[in-house]
């Protein structure tokens, strides 16, 4: 089971993690500034439901390897952490140049938007590395029930995905021009996010 502890370090990395510029979050700014509050919702909604697909790879997955073989587990870890190191390293090199270019595509249904949010978070290979890497380091397997904190971690990563970017979509004006009017603000939540990625990656190298 879970800890309280457990959670509440999933969720303050995986808030700031969701909120460091990206290409989902961008494009869900780009799609309320450029189509209107509707539709940035319906997108970015649609980016934070696809974390369930991964969230099922990641439960299956990384249940079936502990199952199999507690070693092939802590290689999964150690391999995650030297992944997450390297994320953080390619964040912290970024020069936070973001590019929110959506405007002159022609209109499309909320659903259609939807869906193309969710096929696109969902089949994206990047992502489903990062939730083999990332969910596994705040697991603990003599707490029991694997799959189980797997799950609920996967949940409580699009939930509050699905918050964020529904946010974005919302206010996507508003923090849109806030981010073009302040470059360096997503430059240094770049840094931040790069130093919580190494950070987490060098905690479980170290086997700690």
């Amino acid at each position: 089971m879970l800890t309280a502890a457990q959670v509440f370090a999933f969720l303050l990395a995986a808030v700031l993690i969701t909120a460091t510029p990206g290409p989902d979050n961008l494009l869900v700014l780009g799609m309320g500034m450029s189509r209107g509050r509707a539709q940035g919702i319906a997108f970015g909604l649609g980016c934070a439901l696809g974390c369930l697909s991964h969230t099922l790879l990641a439960v299956v997955g990384v249940s079936a390897m502990i199952a199999a073989s507690p070693t092939a587990f802590t290689v999964l870890r150690w391999v995650g952490g030297a992944y997450l190191v390297w994320l953080g390293v390619q964040a912290l090199r970024s020069a936070g140049g973001a590019r929110m270019d959506v405007a002159g595509q022609p209109p499309r249904p909320l659903r259609a938007l939807f869906a193309r949010g969710l096929v696109a978070n969902a089949v994206n290979p990047k992502v489903v590395l990062f939730f083999l890497s990332f969910l596994p380091q705040f697991v603990v397997p003599s707490q029991g029930a694997v799959a189980w904190q797997l799950g609920v971690l996967g949940l409580v990563f699009t939930l509050q995905a699905a918050v964020l970017f529904g946010l974005l979509g919302y206010f996507a004006g508003a923090i849109g021009g806030w981010l073009q009017r302040r470059p360096r603000a997503g430059l240094w939540l770049d840094r931040i996010a790069g130093t919580v990625f190494v950070a987490l990656g060098l905690k479980m190298v170290a086997g700690r």
